[in-house]
Formats: C-alpha cells, structure tokens, sequence
C-alpha cells in the first residue's frame, strides 16, 4: 500500500514536471489539482491544501531548475530578460503577499481571474515574434517588461499562486519574444520566484518529507526530458498545449469564483 501510494505521488510529480520541462509554466497548475483529487480517489489518505501547496512549491522549485539547466545548454536563455523579469517578479510578488491581508478575497480572485483570463486570450492572438532568431539578436522593452513582471508579481502574491502561465502569454505577445526563448526564460524566472516560496514552505511546517522526495525524483527524471522534447517540437504546437493548458487553468479559476 505503502509503495502504491508513493508511485501514485511519482506519476503526479513526473507529468507535471514533464509539462514543465517542455512549456516552461511550472507544473503546479497540474500538479495542484491532481495531488488534491487522485490520492483519496485511489482509496489514499487526502493531503490538506497546505500540504498541497507545500508539496507543489518543492516540485516546481526542482523542475524549473532542472528544465532551465538544459535550456542553458542550449544556448536559449535570454539573461537579460531573466534578469529584469525576475527582480521584478520578486519585488512584485513580496508586494502582493504584504498587502494581501488587507484585501477581501473576492476581489483578489476576481483580479487574478482576469488576469488569467487575458493571458488565454493572449495565446489565441497571431503571434509575430521572430521565431528561429538568436538569443544574442533578441531585444525587448525593458520598462515595460518591468512593469507587466510587477504586475504580475503583486497579483501572485496576493493571490498566493504561481504566475508562470500568465508571464509566458505575455513574453510571445507584449515583449515579442520568440517560443523557444520565452519557454527557457520563464522556467529561469520562475525557479527564481520560487525560491522564496519553497523557503515559507519549508518554514511553515507543512512540508511532508516522503511525497516531496517522490516529487522531487520525479521531477529530476521529467523535467529535463521535457525540455529536450520542447527544442524538437515544432513552436506552433507548443504554442498550442500552452493555450489549452492556460485555457483549462482559467475555466478552472472561473468555476471556482461563479460556483
């Protein structure tokens, strides 16, 4: 019982790292929702929330670093944009979690569902981005990569949830920036956001040892395969699973606030 509940764990951890790996939006957005529904479906104990956050926080905390290592190598990492992206992204989020207790929930989740809800509208828009383009060639608008990451960042915090799905929409379509590079960029900014939320986590004591080794094993072996499927893949399609998957994130957000 013992070993099936853990394997049960590991495939979790292994499609959501793998989704991960090859799209560069965390994996939590999978994970989340398939820790809290599929153990106690398969006769298992059910994880509280906490501990579903928790779990999550250390999955994406190892597929986003793992996934950005061989995007690395590739030569796809666009430091620049990590750089600028990601202290904001930070600075937005420790912004968003301060002033969270101030705010009714209701309104947090409505702002960040329509946030969401752009970011999949986003990704059915033509995208002009100069596909096949060096990283070194890639140039963007600094000010305003700063402000969307800050944007971003606060309504996160706020929210306590990972933005990653909305950074990606924004990168193709606002900043330009082609596929390949966007994908490899937000796994950087996103392991980097992460960092402080796997550390609250830790603290918290909602960290339960056994599941986060599975997940963490899982995403050691997921993560940098769905990385090398990516750069094989075809933009278009990736393109395509990363609309499907934001878009089944949102009908997921709207339910949840309408019902």
């Amino acid at each position: 019982m013992e070993l099936a509940w853990i394997l049960t764990i590991f495939v979790i951890g292994f499609l959501g790292s793998f989704i991960s790996g090859m799209v560069g939006i965390g994996g939590s957005i999978i994970n989340y929702p398939m820790l809290l529904f599929i153990p106690p479906l398969l006769g298992f104990a059910a994880f509280s929330a906490q501990e579903v956050s928790a779990i999550s926080a250390v999955q994406v905390f190892f597929a986003t670093m793992m996934g950005m290592l061989v995007f690395r190598k590739g030569g796809l990492l666009h430091k620049q944009l990590v750089l600028y992206m990601g202290i904001s992204i930070i600075a937005g989020s420790f912004f968003g979690s301060f002033i969270s207790n101030s705010l009714p929930s209701s309104a947090i989740n409505m702002v960040y569902a329509v946030l969401a809800l752009i970011a999949a509208i986003m990704m059915f828009l033509p995208k002009k981005g100069l596909e096949g383009q060096d990283v070194s060639q890639i140039t963007f608008n600094k000010p305003l990569a700063v402000i969307l990451a800050l944007i971003i960042g606060t309504v996160s915090g706020i929210v306590g949830a990972a933005g990653a799905f909305i950074t990606v929409p924004v990168m193709l379509v606002v900043l330009k920036i082609p596929t390949r590079i966007a994908i490899a960029s937000s796994l950087a900014i996103t392991f980097i956001s992460s960092i402080g939320s796997t550390a609250g986590k830790l603290m918290g004591g909602h960290m339960l040892l056994i599941p986060s080794v599975a997940l963490v094993a899982a995403s050691l072996i997921a993560s940098p395969l769905g990385a090398k499927l990516s750069k094989k893949i075809n933009t278009k399609i990736l393109q395509w699973i990363l609309a499907v998957l934001i878009t089944a994130t949102v009908i997921k957000i709207w339910m949840s606030i309408l019902f």
